[in-house]
């Protein structure tokens, strides 16, 4: 298999950076892009979500972008270039699948993760905590997913659900109970978090509940304001619960 387009937009990107090139492209370091790799990630995530191929091509392509272009801003000052990169992710690849490229035996999915984070840890000798390697850059969210599950991985679990349930009440509880802003702004962030707990006890991706839910929302909203006979600040409240009502009904139907 050639990879001549790939080959092609290296040299472009190289080009788009040279003095002759753009601009633009020659004043982008690390830092002013940091915002494009997370626009364009997200972006490849909603067109996954749309289960549309096309789109998808076409978001994989501006994430491709990024990279290329991170790798060409760190091989203009010696440090790496895109090479480098597909080195490294190969030879980790490899070294992540002994039941594939070694002779290592394997029964099911969750004994090739297990040897998975047995061999990352082996990797990581730099990292002293459990905690350590969970990015400061991903959504709050994803966060609080990840931590979970790294505490959970050494054992400090819930013994059942009726606990973690009751943990879950007594952190909307306390936020009841709380009277500064600070003190009811730390118990919320508890609910939220414990909240987060109770979607991986039911193997529920939090994220992606939530985008879920947003989703959702706003397109019932649309329908309520395509439904609206008049400006939707001037609806009492009454107004606002039937066409909410009426909104959910209609999108149900178009499920059917």
């Amino acid at each position: 298999m050639e990879y001549k387009n790939l080959l092609e937009l290296i040299e472009t990107v190289r080009i788009l950076r040279s003095p002759g090139g753009c601009k633009w492209d020659r004043e982008q370091t690390h830092e002013t892009l940091r915002r494009n790799m997370l626009e364009e990630a997200y972006e490849a995530v909603d067109a996954i979500d749309d289960g549309d191929m096309k789109h998808l091509r076409e978001e994989l392509g501006d994430v491709l972008l990024q990279v290329v272009l991170h790798s060409q801003i760190a091989s203009e000052s010696g440090e790496f270039n895109l090479d480098d990169v597909a080195k490294e992710l190969n030879e980790k690849l490899i070294h992540r699948h002994p039941h594939v490229f070694g002779d290592v035996k394997v029964k099911d999915t969750e004994e090739i993760l297990a040897n998975w984070e047995k061999l990352k840890q082996e990797e990581k000798t730099h990292r002293t905590s459990v905690m350590d390697g969970i990015s400061r850059a991903q959504s709050a969210l994803m966060s609080a997913q990840k931590a979970s599950k790294k505490a959970v991985k050494v054992g400090f679990e819930w013994r059942n659900e009726e606990e973690l349930w009751e943990c879950f009440n007594s952190e909307i509880q306390e936020f009841k109970d709380a009277k500064t802003f600070e003190e009811k702004e730390d118990e919320f962030g508890d609910i939220l978090f414990a909240a987060v707990n109770i979607a991986r006890w039911h193997k529920i991706d939090a994220e992606q509940a939530l985008l879920k839910a947003n989703k959702k929302f706003i397109k019932r909203f649309r329908e309520m304001e395509r439904l609206s006979t008049k400006p939707m600040e001037e609806l009492s409240y009454e107004e606002y619960d039937a066409l909410w009502r009426k909104a959910k009904a209609n999108i149900k139907k178009e499920k059917v």
